[in-house]
């Protein structure tokens, strides 16, 4: 028996990275998962299913939603993943790098959840784990978009915890803050930087994919039944 066992899951930012490892996981625990994402999705678990989105796309958001509830006709969880990130420091960043930030990390998100939000509590059961940062928390040097963007997360998060179990539905919404995390993105990062990197941390080295999915995992599992409105700073101990 898996613990998602007869779940139907949704993972934004599916194609690589976390939201990969997340889809992945949850497939291996009986989950039947369909991960969304812009860039090409390959998969050999036979219970995962790839669909072409842009989480900005408001008319694209509203016709994946009526497909997949057409389909599946629930969804017991929603990973929002998706993500970009456009850094400059503050004097120098432009409207475009400031607006593409905003649109995918948390207009993205509201996307997501202001559809299936509400169905999870008119179905009475459901999580939704958004993925912040590490950055969301305590900020960073060159990424005020980014940042923003993550705290806000945090922001919905708290709000929907609320506003989704209000009237007694079992819906949870927990976020998850990781650290610097070894994905395609840093794998482009000189060495040395990395070494930096995990000089901040507690346990003195970079997390895996698969570490931070363990953390989800555990949020969409029966397991977190009694955890909701959530952060779990899964960073390895870092500071910034």
């Amino acid at each position: 028996m898996g613990k998602l066992d007869h779940k139907v899951a949704v993972v934004t930012g599916g194609a690589k990275g976390l939201g990969q490892a997340m889809a992945v996981a949850f497939a291996k625990e009986g989950a039947t998962v369909i991960a969304a994402d812009m860039g090409e999705l390959t998969y050999t678990e036979k219970n995962v299913f790839g669909y072409n989105l842009n989480v900005t796309d408001v008319a694209g958001v509203q016709a994946f939603y009526d497909a997949v509830i057409a389909k599946y006709g629930k969804v017991d969880i929603l990973v929002n993943n998706a993500g970009i990130t456009k850094d400059s420091m503050t004097r120098k960043m432009t409207d475009e790098q400031w607006d593409a930030v905003i649109n995918v990390n948390l207009k993205g998100v509201f996307n997501m959840t202001r559809l299936f939000g509400p169905l999870m509590e008119v179905n009475g059961y459901g999580s939704i784990i958004n993925i912040s940062s590490v950055v969301g928390v305590f900020g960073n040097i060159g990424q005020a978009n980014y940042a923003a963007t993550k705290a806000g997360v945090i922001g919905l998060t708290m709000t929907w915890a609320k506003e989704f179990a209000r009237k007694g539905a079992n819906v949870r919404v927990n976020a998850i803050a990781p650290g610097y995390i070894m994905t395609d993105i840093l794998k482009t990062i000189p060495q040395e930087l990395l070494d930096e990197f995990a000089k901040l941390t507690m346990l003195k080295r970079l997390g895996q994919p698969e570490e931070i999915a363990s953390v989800a995992l555990f949020l969409a599992s029966d397991d977190a039944s009694y955890i909701t409105g959530q952060t779990i700073n899964a960073n390895g101990g870092m500071r910034l």
